[in-house]
């Protein structure tokens, strides 16, 4: 347009753009979203378990020290005090989870909450950080995660025989910064909450609640002086599900095995082996090991490997069964829709993306009603409307295991906007009368998103108090340039009834008659 100046239509679209590839950065997919909130609900399930566990032994511990005073009253009596403690502390980690759950309700029928929907952090982003730091509420967190490891450490001191649980609260609840993968250290709230959907927040969150539980676990068997007794007993093994693989599309069957399976400090095997490498032993840690890996390769996967133990002298191979995963594709963009905003015009090449989360754009296809649509790259496609007030666009993606997954989007077919007539490049032209032979007319769409171009075939030409001529093509007639002469300063000359052709376009495309244009004679 004139001056290179955008108008606000435009200047409010580039808004709308920018707010797009924000929250495109931010989009993550439900089954991800889905999976967080299963695993939150397992370590609620998990959590219950260990409070009615550590009440039965606090409850063994009392009895002991009703029968056996001279025994058993100072490590019940530190016993209380852990319960105190992790009472505290774990209410405020429930706390804490309340910023991850605030403005979302349960389901009334399925009591659960919307996993799919807690995709955005923002009450912990803007509530636990500021600027490059924490806020208040940050340094208010991280306080009390060192006030409680100070005070648990405290309670058991004295004792050498709680070294191992010592280190155990040091590793659990250090909020030293964590180095990534590349190598930097951040700040340990950043590295595990900033910038997470709230659903995976929560996760973590009753991920830490289970750690304070199972530190009041290992304070009281050590308490009772019974840790080798455990060790062998039932109560030290824990029932767990254990799927044939880790993410799942809705509606697809899930394969599970349940097993018992037990962890501790003494049980610490001489060597693992994952995937063919072989882990360090500073990695095997109290009976587990930590390990890292790189997920490649959409699909699924398998871990396979052995834990070798001494076991009367001899090694014995433990081999890692059913430990499946699958990888999804990390979203590259995101479709931001309102039902007012998807259109495509009728007669252009409408560009469409078409994407299957955790699928590979060669394993998806299209169709589409009311025009056709052309596959022009990897997940790209052109769709020509021909008719209809809508079309509905049909995106099937295979999954790995060969069934097929479909979507649908509908989209409303409308026709292109007016054009707004022009005379020599502007709307309202002025020059002298005798610059009316060499001007040209020509017709464009305004604020429009698609690259067309107009071709002007006819028009009228208005002579104020001479008359009027009928101009095909763009060429002034002879007859039409003689009344041009007669004008005077201070005429308008009227550009009316302009008919135009959209350039490339089949020809039952309507166009709408541009809008008229004038030319003031100075």
């Amino acid at each position: 347009m004139a001056g290179g100046k955008q108008t606000p239509r435009q200047k409010m679209i580039n808004l709308m753009y920018l707010v797009f590839i924000a929250m495109m950065a931010l989009n993550m997919s439900k089954e991800v979203l889905t999976a967080f909130g299963l695993m939150n609900e397992k370590f609620e399930d998990a959590n219950t378990n260990a409070k009615d566990t550590n009440e039965f032994l606090l409850t063994a511990l009392a009895g002991k020290a009703e029968d056996e005073p001279a025994r058993y009253t100072e490590p019940y009596e530190k016993a209380l005090k852990v319960q105190k403690l992790t009472t505290e502390f774990y209410g405020y980690i429930g706390s804490l989870k309340g910023d991850a759950t605030k403005g979302f309700t349960n389901d009334p029928e399925t009591k659960k909450l919307p996993y799919e929907q807690m995709d955005k952090g923002q009450e912990i982003d803007y509530g636990w950080f500021e600027k490059d730091g924490l806020s208040t509420k940050g340094k208010e967190i991280i306080a009390r995660f060192e006030k409680y490891r100070a005070d648990f450490k405290a309670i058991v001191a004295d004792d050498a025989t709680f070294q191992i649980l010592q280190q155990s609260i040091d590793k659990k609840f250090s909020t030293n910064p964590v180095k990534n993968k590349d190598k930097q250290d951040i700040p340990y709230l950043d590295y595990h909450f900033k910038g997470y959907p709230a659903v995976a927040s929560l996760a973590y969150l009753s991920s830490l609640q289970n750690d304070v539980r199972t530190l009041e676990n290992e304070a009281y068997n050590l308490f009772l002086g019974n840790s080798l007794k455990q060790a062998a007993s039932m109560r030290h093994y824990q029932a767990m599900v254990i799927p044939d693989k880790a993410v799942y599309y809705q509606g697809e069957p899930i394969k599970y095995k349940v097993v018992l399976g037990r962890y501790d400090n003494s049980t610490v095997p001489t060597s693992v082996v994952v995937n063919g490498a072989t882990i360090p032993q500073s990695r095997i840690k109290a009976g587990q090991v930590e390990g890292t890996s790189v997920a490649s390769g959409l699909g699924e996967h398998k871990f396979t490997g052995k834990f070798t133990f001494m076991e009367e002298g001899k090694p014995v191979v433990v081999d890692i069964l059913n430990s499946n995963y699958v990888v999804v594709s990390r979203p590259s963009s995101a479709t931001i829709s309102a039902d007012k905003m998807n259109v495509v015009y009728i007669g252009l090449d409408n560009p469409i993306s078409v994407t299957v989360e955790g699928i590979t754009s060669d394993k998806v296809t299209a169709s589409a009603t009311n025009g056709s649509l052309k596959k022009i790259g990897n997940g790209k496609f052109m769709f020509t409307p021909s008719a209809g007030k809508e079309a509905v666009i049909t995106a099937t993606g295979t999954m790995p295991d060969g069934k097929a997954i479909s979507s649908k989007q509908v989209f409303r077919i409308k026709a292109l906007p007016r054009p707004r007539g022009y005379v020599r490049g502007e709307p309202n032209a002025k020059g002298p009368a005798s610059n009316l032979a060499q001007v040209s007319i020509s017709a464009k769409m305004e604020d429009f998103d698609f690259d067309v171009n107009l071709r002007v075939t006819q028009y009228t030409i208005v002579f104020p108090g001479v008359g009027s001529e009928v101009i095909n093509g763009t060429t002034l007639t002879e007859s039409a340039k003689s009344k041009a002469n007669r004008l005077r300063p201070g005429d308008v000359v009227r550009i009316t009834n302009i008919k135009s052709k959209l350039e490339g376009a089949a020809s039952n495309v309507i166009i709408k008659d541009p809008t008229d244009a004038t030319f003031t004679i100075q």
